[in-house]
């Protein structure tokens, strides 16, 4: 236990996700060796974060305007959406410079054990989108995980009434990885997921 203002940042940093005891107080102490500069930039940033950054009106992703980036973008493609659990699955989907639709950000998975159900995600939000019959494919980009096969099997329950394609993102084997290394349930995955080589 420290005094006054450093525990204070210790048990505030620990709050982070990720950051155990032993991470807040490594980083409390960087900070109490850094430069001012560095000390108040930080802080600034935090606080410019907070007050400037917000949740996009359309897709859930996060903006500084009402509208974010992808959803003002028109060379995107209107009739497909990539549903996805949080705003940095959105990054790691453009990564791949393979998806050029729009996104729907649920705010994550639903999950029982959390108290997290289909009324605290953004399910109303999507189903208004679909609504207008411009979208032609939903494709269901959720956590390969128990919460968020859960969540795709939900939407696509819900959503197979309206005629739309529904897809779901293959899942497998890693490249780089071994196979004895792999669970049962990605290698039987790996198998029913495979293509032809050409």
């Amino acid at each position: 236990m420290y005094e006054g203002a450093v525990q204070d940042l210790i048990d505030e940093l620990g709050r982070l996700p990720g950051v155990g005891p032993k991470s807040a107080q490594r980083i409390a102490f960087h900070l109490l060796a850094a430069e001012s500069a560095d000390v108040t930039r930080l802080a600034e940033t935090l606080i410019r974060v907070k007050s400037s950054v917000k949740f996009c009106s359309v897709c859930g992703n996060v903006a500084e305007a009402d509208i974010c980036r992808i959803c003002g973008d028109l060379r995107r493609d209107p009739t497909v959406i990539c549903v996805v659990e949080e705003p940095k699955d959105v990054v790691a989907v453009e990564r791949t410079r393979e998806f050029r639709g729009r996104y729907h950000v649920l705010g994550g998975a639903i999950s029982p054990i959390d108290g997290v159900g289909p009324d605290d995600l953004r399910i109303r939000e999507l189903l208004t989108r679909l609504r207008d019959g411009v979208v032609t494919e939903l494709i269901l980009a959720t956590d390969p995980n128990l919460e968020g096969e859960a969540t795709a099997t939900y939407l696509a329950r819900l959503v197979n009434p309206m005629g739309l394609t529904v897809t779901r993102l293959a899942s497998g084997l890693p490249v780089g990885g071994d196979l004895e290394y792999a669970d049962e349930v990605t290698l039987g995955r790996a198998f029913s997921g495979r293509r032809r080589v050409d």
